[in-house]
Protein backbone atom coordinates (compact mmCIF):
# COMPACT_ATOMS: atom_id res chain seq x y z
CA UNK A 1 0.00 0.00 0.00
CA UNK A 2 1.46 3.33 -1.07
CA UNK A 3 0.89 6.15 1.40
CA UNK A 4 3.38 8.91 0.51
CA UNK A 5 2.96 11.82 -1.87
CA UNK A 6 5.46 14.15 -3.49
CA UNK A 7 6.21 17.22 -1.41
CA UNK A 8 5.59 15.80 2.05
CA UNK A 9 7.71 16.26 5.12
CA UNK A 10 8.17 13.62 7.81
CA UNK A 11 5.34 15.18 9.84
CA UNK A 12 2.99 15.13 6.85
CA UNK A 13 3.81 11.48 6.13
CA UNK A 14 3.22 10.57 9.76
CA UNK A 15 -0.22 12.22 9.69
CA UNK A 16 -1.08 10.53 6.39
CA UNK A 17 -0.18 7.12 7.82
CA UNK A 18 -2.60 7.82 10.67
CA UNK A 19 -5.31 8.66 8.16
CA UNK A 20 -4.62 5.75 5.77
CA UNK A 21 -4.33 3.15 8.56
CA UNK A 22 -2.35 0.65 6.48
CA UNK A 23 -2.80 -2.96 7.53
CA UNK A 24 0.24 -5.18 7.70
CA UNK A 25 2.21 -7.10 8.03
CA UNK A 26 3.85 -6.50 4.67
CA UNK A 27 6.70 -8.57 3.24
CA UNK A 28 8.57 -5.41 2.20
CA UNK A 29 8.37 -1.85 3.48
CA UNK A 30 10.37 1.02 1.98
CA UNK A 31 10.92 4.43 3.54
CA UNK A 32 12.23 7.44 1.63
CA UNK A 33 11.46 10.72 3.37
CA UNK A 34 13.29 13.90 4.26
CA UNK A 35 14.08 15.94 1.19
CA UNK A 36 11.18 18.30 1.91
CA UNK A 37 12.23 18.64 5.56
CA UNK A 38 15.64 19.79 4.27
CA UNK A 39 14.15 21.97 1.51
CA UNK A 40 11.85 23.74 3.97
CA UNK A 41 14.78 24.49 6.27
CA UNK A 42 13.87 22.15 9.12
CA UNK A 43 16.67 21.14 11.47
CA UNK A 44 18.38 17.80 11.00
CA UNK A 45 17.93 16.79 14.67
CA UNK A 46 14.18 17.32 14.47
CA UNK A 47 14.18 15.33 11.26
CA UNK A 48 16.12 12.55 12.96
CA UNK A 49 13.55 12.28 15.76
CA UNK A 50 10.59 12.28 13.35
CA UNK A 51 12.40 9.81 11.07
CA UNK A 52 13.05 7.49 14.04
CA UNK A 53 9.30 7.44 14.72
CA UNK A 54 8.48 6.72 11.07
CA UNK A 55 11.11 4.00 10.99
CA UNK A 56 9.53 2.35 14.04
CA UNK A 57 6.18 2.46 12.27
CA UNK A 58 7.73 0.94 9.13
CA UNK A 59 9.20 -1.89 11.18
CA UNK A 60 5.77 -2.48 12.70
CA UNK A 61 4.22 -2.63 9.22
CA UNK A 62 6.85 -5.27 8.37
CA UNK A 63 5.62 -7.47 11.22
CA UNK A 64 8.32 -6.19 13.59
CA UNK A 65 10.98 -7.57 11.23
CA UNK A 66 13.53 -4.79 10.64
CA UNK A 67 15.27 -6.84 7.95
CA UNK A 68 12.17 -6.41 5.76
CA UNK A 69 12.47 -2.62 5.81
CA UNK A 70 14.54 -0.80 3.19
CA UNK A 71 15.39 2.82 3.89
CA UNK A 72 16.25 4.82 0.78
CA UNK A 73 18.45 7.91 0.97
CA UNK A 74 17.07 11.25 -0.12
CA UNK A 75 18.16 12.62 -3.49
CA UNK A 76 20.05 15.85 -3.97
CA UNK A 77 17.66 18.38 -5.48
CA UNK A 78 20.46 20.96 -5.59
CA UNK A 79 21.81 19.43 -8.81
CA UNK A 80 18.55 20.21 -10.62
CA UNK A 81 17.67 23.51 -12.32
CA UNK A 82 15.76 24.41 -9.12
CA UNK A 83 19.07 24.51 -7.28
CA UNK A 84 20.87 26.60 -9.91
CA UNK A 85 20.33 29.93 -8.16
CA UNK A 86 21.11 28.58 -4.69
CA UNK A 87 24.21 27.42 -2.86
CA UNK A 88 24.55 23.91 -4.25
CA UNK A 89 27.44 23.07 -1.93
CA UNK A 90 25.34 23.99 1.12
CA UNK A 91 22.41 21.97 -0.23
CA UNK A 92 24.65 18.93 -0.79
CA UNK A 93 26.10 19.27 2.70
CA UNK A 94 22.62 19.47 4.23
CA UNK A 95 21.40 16.48 2.19
CA UNK A 96 24.44 14.53 3.42
CA UNK A 97 23.62 15.47 7.02
CA UNK A 98 20.00 14.35 6.66
CA UNK A 99 21.08 11.10 5.01
CA UNK A 100 23.67 10.47 7.72
CA UNK A 101 20.96 10.86 10.35
CA UNK A 102 18.68 8.43 8.50
CA UNK A 103 21.56 5.97 8.00
CA UNK A 104 22.41 6.02 11.72
CA UNK A 105 18.78 5.37 12.66
CA UNK A 106 18.43 2.63 10.04
CA UNK A 107 21.57 0.86 11.24
CA UNK A 108 20.58 1.18 14.91
CA UNK A 109 17.18 -0.35 14.10
CA UNK A 110 18.62 -3.20 12.03
CA UNK A 111 17.03 -2.17 8.73
CA UNK A 112 18.59 -1.97 5.30
CA UNK A 113 19.80 1.30 3.78
CA UNK A 114 20.26 2.08 0.08
CA UNK A 115 22.00 5.15 -1.32
CA UNK A 116 20.27 6.75 -4.32
CA UNK A 117 21.79 10.15 -3.61
CA UNK A 118 24.87 9.26 -5.62
CA UNK A 119 22.70 8.41 -8.63
CA UNK A 120 20.76 11.67 -8.27
CA UNK A 121 24.04 13.56 -8.22
CA UNK A 122 25.66 11.69 -11.09
CA UNK A 123 22.61 12.11 -13.31
CA UNK A 124 22.08 15.71 -12.20
CA UNK A 125 20.11 17.53 -14.84
CA UNK A 126 21.42 15.43 -17.72
CA UNK A 127 18.97 15.01 -20.60
CA UNK A 128 16.27 12.55 -19.60
CA UNK A 129 17.18 12.49 -15.90
CA UNK A 130 14.37 14.75 -14.73
CA UNK A 131 10.63 15.00 -15.22
CA UNK A 132 9.23 17.90 -17.19
CA UNK A 133 9.12 20.05 -14.05
CA UNK A 134 12.94 20.07 -13.95
CA UNK A 135 12.98 18.97 -10.32
CA UNK A 136 11.60 15.47 -9.86
CA UNK A 137 13.26 12.32 -11.16
CA UNK A 138 12.27 10.95 -14.55
CA UNK A 139 11.46 7.33 -15.25
CA UNK A 140 15.09 6.95 -16.38
CA UNK A 141 16.39 8.16 -13.03
CA UNK A 142 13.90 5.99 -11.15
CA UNK A 143 15.25 3.00 -13.10
CA UNK A 144 18.73 3.80 -11.76
CA UNK A 145 17.26 3.96 -8.26
CA UNK A 146 15.49 0.63 -8.72
CA UNK A 147 18.78 -0.91 -9.84
CA UNK A 148 20.30 0.29 -6.55
CA UNK A 149 17.32 -0.73 -4.39
CA UNK A 150 16.53 -4.13 -5.96
CA UNK A 151 19.32 -6.16 -4.28
CA UNK A 152 18.33 -4.94 -0.81
CA UNK A 153 14.65 -5.52 -1.59
CA UNK A 154 15.40 -9.08 -2.74
CA UNK A 155 17.31 -9.77 0.49
CA UNK A 156 14.46 -8.29 2.52
CA UNK A 157 11.89 -10.41 0.70
CA UNK A 158 14.03 -13.51 1.26
CA UNK A 159 13.67 -12.96 5.02
CA UNK A 160 9.88 -12.79 4.67
CA UNK A 161 9.54 -16.41 3.57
Amino acid sequence: QLVARTGWTTAELDAAIDEASPRGPFDLVTLLIGVNDQYRGLEVEGYRERFRGLLARAIGFAGDAPGRVVVVSIPDWGVTPHGADRDRVAIARAIDDFNAAAWREAMAAGTRFVDVTAASRSLGDAPGALAEDGLHPSAEQYRAWVDAIAPAARRALATAR
